[in-house]
């Protein structure tokens, strides 16, 4: 049986200890619990025990979910905000907009073209982080940056689609979203989070009148090295509600 609300206090406990070493206030950090394949009364158990964000990889995930989990709260509490943190498909856009409250992960212009339509049809505006690819792995959705600093190319195609996303007026681009490599060694992808950090700050520089404020960065192995290099939201699974459920009932671990 797995203790909720004693691993969502570890956890915090781990974010203030990261903070304070990175010489931040960890009221800058927000956690974003993971709660993919978990099922709706995990996520009210997590909610009771003071989880506010609550996050999925899925649309077709988020959607039951959260119509569930809010039907099923106790009257006077506030629903969480729910975090796309997944990849999206661009044919999937609407059904976004509808589910969720904030995306991590916008990285076509084509999808951010489509989110611009839906969100306007549906009179919001819906915050967005740009997912960039910090480690060149093929396996990574995201803008390609793992030489942004040292490609011409690369670091011209990243403006022009902060540029061209700027111009929506349903979309708030408020910062970055990148995923490290899946390593034991939090040490080993200490370097991609410093590399978003400073990717950052030069669009920050570019771009004064965009919002950067968010570094979503960090998962369950690695969101203490997020943190010391400037993590303003974690994505934490499996440290809070452990394995995932696979299809078959089996347990799956995941990040």
């Amino acid at each position: 049986m797995v203790d909720i609300s004693r691993n969502l206090g570890r956890v915090e406990e781990r974010m203030a200890a990261a903070a304070g070493r990175g010489g931040r206030p960890v009221d800058e950090i927000t956690l974003v619990g993971v709660t993919k394949t978990h099922p709706p009364e995990v996520v009210l158990d997590a909610i009771e025990a003071g989880l506010r964000h609550v996050g999925e990889n899925r649309v077709e995930e988020l959607e039951p979910k959260r119509r569930l989990v809010e039907e099923a709260l106790p009257a006077g509490v506030p629903p969480p905000v729910w975090h796309m943190v997944g990849h999206v498909q661009s044919r999937k856009a609407a059904r976004t907009v509808a589910a969720a409250d904030f995306l991590h992960s916008l990285d076509s212009l084509r999808l951010a073209r489509r989110l611009e339509r839906f969100a306007a049809e549906a009179g919001r505006v819906l915050p967005v982080l740009l997912e960039v690819n910090l480690s060149g792995e093929e396996s990574k959705y995201g803008l390609q940056a793992f030489r942004w600093q040292t490609d011409g190319d690369q670091w011209e195609a990243l403006r022009e689609f902060v540029v061209s996303v700027s111009t929506f007026p349903h979309l708030r681009l408020e910062g970055l979203m990148t995923m490290a490599p899946w390593v034991a060694d939090e040490e080993v992808v200490r370097p991609i989070f410093q590399s978003a950090r400073l990717l950052r700050d030069r669009l920050a520089a570019e771009f004064p009148a965009v919002d950067w404020r968010h570094l979503s960065m960090g998962m369950t192995d690695d969101f203490e090295a997020a943190i010391e290099e400037g993590s303003t939201l974690v994505r934490v699974g499996r440290a809070i509600f452990g394995p995932r459920r696979t299809a078959d009932g089996g347990d799956q671990w995941n990040r």
